[in-house]
């Protein structure tokens, strides 16, 4: 076997979990989607309904695909294939830091490029086992599409458009991974312009020409700018265009190429950004591991916090329109009801769906907190850090605390900004009560998720990270899309999301809130406790 399969074969091994993980969640994203659309909108009017509103709104146009007609296919394509692109291209980042920044962290990809692979082979692999993936997620993606009845022509075109923007960002991750030098910057860079480029993507399309018959857009052009842009100009079910699909893939072999290029110019371990400088002496907040703690993840914290904020802000200042589309069509108010579960009006039911969403980002807060105990482990830092008068589980502890607070902080963030969201439209004072209940709630099942990630760190540190945000994707699609693709109900109450408290009337139903308190409680005693007898485990 060549040096180039050997590389091959040792990247597709060490993903053998997550990689699967994202390209069987794509597809049945696209799947379910079908169903959800095929029976909440099983009508031509129910479709036109939605369009006309949506190009009438840009907050609409933000978070969903392009419109492009009413047929069944295109309003699919119009609800999830943004989506699915977004799998994607997560997916093809990680992959590209991991193997290469990742690998030089550790000191993996320096024991390689000692051998006749050198340093270019390595990176190649890397850039063929990413194609790989994307290649096989766009052919999961249409297969799943075709077995729930959908066109072969649309379906085969929409698993290569989110196959073509995955390669896009593949190139992305590899080009930042030669910038930064170390693989938590790398892939904080990529991050940001994934946000970037998706919000790009739908400014381009809310600035757009609708049709005359209020059922199609055409874009604007800082959608062009934008491998999400590129992805749904294929309009699939209805024009079916195929080179929009080539864009994404030559801008990854381009950033590939470049990416090689500067690979070669610089030392291991260097960047070509440089690093801020250290202090002298360090500040007395820095006294402790849990103040070591704040510092290595305040950056990651006030990132997700804006996002809470603007999730807060959208809360309470859509109800508006969501009243007007739902008066034309009550599907979508049936719909938002079985999401949020809420039993009051149009307005709770909206802030409960928003804080559900906001539930996922403080999860996903959460989580990247609690992981970076794994990624110190790995880099031997923890070691250090072990070696003064620190116990194990005084260390554990803190990543767990802190991840707890960056949930309140993000929550907090969001509930003062639907506060003032409520306040400058002068809408109902009970609204602030609906706000901080759905606040707290979301907040008590976003921190299971920090306790839940300790528990694999404990017990599983080599799959910390791949489980971790494994159960935070499943959660958020039972919870989240669910009732969209027809799910039974009992489904989404699998999800911590979806059972937390609602304002019910003049009072508050808990719900599913003690027991998401027994499960926080029994799993942060459990991870504790078991971190007495658990020894490092440093490597991949």
């Amino acid at each position: 076997m060549t040096a180039l399969g050997v590389l091959l074969g040792q990247r597709i091994r060490r993903d053998r979990v997550q990689v699967p993980l994202w390209i069987v969640g794509t597809g049945l994203m696209a799947f379910a989607g079908y169903a959800g659309v095929s029976q909440s909108y099983a009508t031509i009017a129910d479709r036109q309904n939605i369009l006309a509103a949506a190009l009438a709104n840009p907050v609409i146009l933000m978070f969903r695909g392009l419109p492009s007609g009413t047929s069944e296919g295109a309003f699919l394509a119009f609800e999830v294939l943004p989506w699915l692109a977004l799998l994607a291209a997560l997916m093809s980042t990680f992959l590209a830091v991991r193997h290469t920044r990742g690998d030089e962290e550790a000191g993996r990809a320096e024991l390689v490029w000692a051998t006749p692979a050198g340093r270019r082979l390595p990176t190649v692999a890397t850039i063929v086992h990413g194609v790989l993936a994307d290649l096989v997620l766009a052919a999961v993606t249409a297969a799943a599409l075709i077995a729930a009845g959908m066109p072969t022509a649309g379906s085969l075109l929409s698993g290569a458009a989110a196959g073509s923007c995955g390669i896009a960002f593949l190139g992305i991750g590899l080009l930042a991974a030669q910038l930064l030098r170390t693989s938590r910057g790398a892939n904080s860079l990529t991050v940001w312009v994934l946000v970037a480029a998706f919000l790009i993507r739908g400014i381009g399309n809310a600035a757009g020409t609708p049709s005359d018959d209020l059922t199609a857009m055409t874009s604007a052009w800082p959608s062009w700018l934008s491998p999400f842009g590129w992805a749904e100009q294929v309009r699939p079910y209805d024009a079916d265009l195929v080179w929009p699909a080539l864009l994404g893939p030559g801008l990854g072999i381009v950033l590939a190429a470049t990416s090689l290029a500067l690979q070669s110019l610089r030392d291991i371990d260097a960047g070509f950004v440089a690093e801020r400088p250290g202090r002298v002496s360090a500040r007395p907040a820095l006294a402790s591991p849990h103040a070591l703690v704040w510092r290595l993840t305040a950056g990651s914290i006030i990132g997700w916090a804006v996002g809470g904020a603007i999730t807060g802000i959208l809360a309470t200042t859509l109800s508006g329109l969501v009243d007007r589309i739902s008066g034309e069509n009550p599907a979508v108010a049936e719909i938002l009801t079985k999401i949020g579960g809420a039993t009051g009006g149009l307005d709770e039911v909206v802030v409960t769906v928003f804080f559900t969403l906001l539930g996922i980002l403080a999860a996903c807060c959460a989580v990247q907190t609690v992981v970076r105990a794994r990624q110190e482990e790995v880099r031997g830092t923890a070691e250090a850090i072990l070696a003064a008068p620190v116990g194990r589980v005084r260390w554990l502890a803190d990543f767990v605390i802190v991840g707890v607070a960056a949930v309140v902080i993000v929550v907090a963030a969001a509930v003062v900004a639907a506060w003032v969201g409520v306040w400058t439209r002068a809408g109902d004072p009970e609204l602030f009560r609906i706000v901080a209940v759905a606040g707290a709630g979301q907040a008590v099942a976003a921190a299971v998720f920090a306790v839940l990630t300790a528990l694999v760190f404990v017990l599983l540190p080599r799959a910390t990270a791949a489980a971790a945000w494994g159960l935070v994707l499943l959660a958020a699609l039972l919870g989240m899309f669910g009732p969209l693709f027809g799910l039974p109900e009992w489904t989404a109450d699998l999800s911590p999301f979806a059972v937390t408290p609602v304002v019910d009337g003049g009072g508050v139903d808990a719900r599913g809130l003690w027991w998401l308190a027994l499960i926080l409680a029994a799993g942060g005693a459990a991870a504790l406790t078991l971190m007495r007898r658990r020894e490092l485990a440093p490597g991949a």
